[in-house]
Order: C-alpha cells, then structure tokens, then sequence
C-alpha cells in the first residue's frame, strides 16, 4: 500500500498572470507521470469583454472561472493518479474577486452572492496536497505576459497586476489548507535550464 500514496498527490500551482503557472504545470505533470490540470482561458466568452469593461463582466468572469475550478476540483478528488493543476478555487475567490470587490469593480451585491456560492462549493472540495506558489517581481510579469502575446493580456494596467501581487502574498502568508512550497520565479527558468527543472523537483519532493 504504501506504493500507491504518490500515485494520488494532489499539486496546486500558484501565482499572478504571467508567473509561469502553465509552464510549471506542463514540467511537473512529465516529471511525475501526472495529470495536469490547466486553466479554462481558451473558448472563456467572458475574458476578451472583462479586460475591455471590469465593471460589466466582473461577476459573470468570477462566477465562470468558479465553475469550472470547482468541476476541476471535483474530477481531481476522484482521480486515481496524480495531479497537477494550474490555479486553485482558492485563488479565484481570495485574489481575484476580492481584488475586484476592494476596487469597486464587483458591487456589494454581486460580491456577496459569490461568496456564498464560493464558501458552500469548497464543503465539497477536499484540500490539496501541496500549493507550489511561483513569486514573481512585475518587471517578470510583464515581461512573460508580452512574450505570450494575448491580445486581451497586453492591456492589463500595471497597477492591477500589482495589487494581485500584494494579495497573493498576503493569502499565501495566511493560506493553512495544505503545505505551501513557494518558489523565485524571477530566478527559474523552466524551460531552458536542467538544474533550475531538478531544483524545483527537489524542492517538491522534500515537501513531503
């Protein structure tokens, strides 16, 4: 039986827009024969509109990308095999539509019944085995989100993309569901260097 605990291990990656999360996720997911598990960003209809007008489809995004966090959650809870998925439900309630609520972009309202809706789904969502939280400088962010090239992504005010920062790091200062691993994503370079990849790896598997 013991065999069978790693095949099960649950990982969350982390982090602001444009930290790398894709990226962490694909290698971890290779590297420990693991199902990843990306973020709904491609066919979202409300992503394109929400950069265009946050006030209007602040709701509808959060409410959206809450859904299928939770249908994710719920398909990880009942896989076999291990997983490694990119963004929690976590962060799209403490980060994002809180960011969003603070900014006067979601009412009162609309940020209340979200968070009804958020606290009733996470009764269902069993906590992870490890959140790896990738830390990046805005300089990084940036630079990555310009290197990706998505339209919608290259208007982000730098302003929000810092005020996600602070609340990233405040959450994962308090964050006790699970071990938190968090890792200098202005220093690692994923894609092109082995012992920035057999770094990380080492980190996550001394986590345990």
């Amino acid at each position: 039986m013991t065999e069978t605990a790693p095949s099960k291990r649950y990982i969350v990656v982390a982090g602001n827009i444009g930290c790398g999360k894709s990226t962490l996720t694909r290698m971890l997911a290779e590297s420990l024969d693991a199902e990843p598990y990306f973020e709904a960003v491609d066919g979202n209809p409300y992503l394109a509109d929400f950069y265009g007008d946050m006030t209007t489809w602040s709701f509808h995004l959060q409410v959206y990308f809450l859904s299928k966090r939770f249908e994710a959650h719920r398909q990880i809870a009942t896989s076999p095999q291990a997983v490694v998925q990119d963004r929690s439900i976590y962060e799209d309630a403490e980060i994002f539509a809180r960011n969003l609520h603070l900014q006067g972009l979601m009412h009162d309202r609309d940020y209340a019944n979200y968070e009804a809706l958020y606290h009733t789904m996470l009764r269902f969502c069993p906590p992870p085995d490890l959140v790896v939280y990738l830390q990046a400088s805005l300089p990084t962010l940036q630079r990555r989100i310009a290197l990706r090239g998505r339209d919608y992504e290259q208007a982000i005010p730098v302003d929000y993309l810092s005020r996600l920062n602070t609340l990233y790091d405040d959450w994962i200062g308090t964050f006790d569901r699970c071990p938190v691993l968090t890792l200098p994503a202005d220093e690692l370079d994923f894609v092109q260097s082995v012992a920035d990849r057999d770094r990380v790896l080492e980190a996550i598997a001394a986590s345990r």
